[in-house]
């Protein structure tokens, strides 16, 4: 989710660099819920798997 959240930066980067503020605005709103997604997702991860595990 990271590297999505990357590649939606890099598209904004460029679209702002090419004058598309509209673009760049949405891939910038992306790359942001995606970076704040995966975040989540990995704080979930590492509590979960820091439990016993009983079967």
């Amino acid at each position: 989710m990271l590297q999505w959240a990357l590649i939606f930066l890099i598209v904004a980067i460029v679209a702002a660099a090419f004058g598309f503020s509209g673009v760049a605005g949405t891939a910038t709103e992306i790359a942001w819920i995606l970076f704040i997604a995966g975040l989540v997702l990995a704080l979930i991860f590492f509590l979960r798997g820091r439990g016993s595990r009983t079967l």
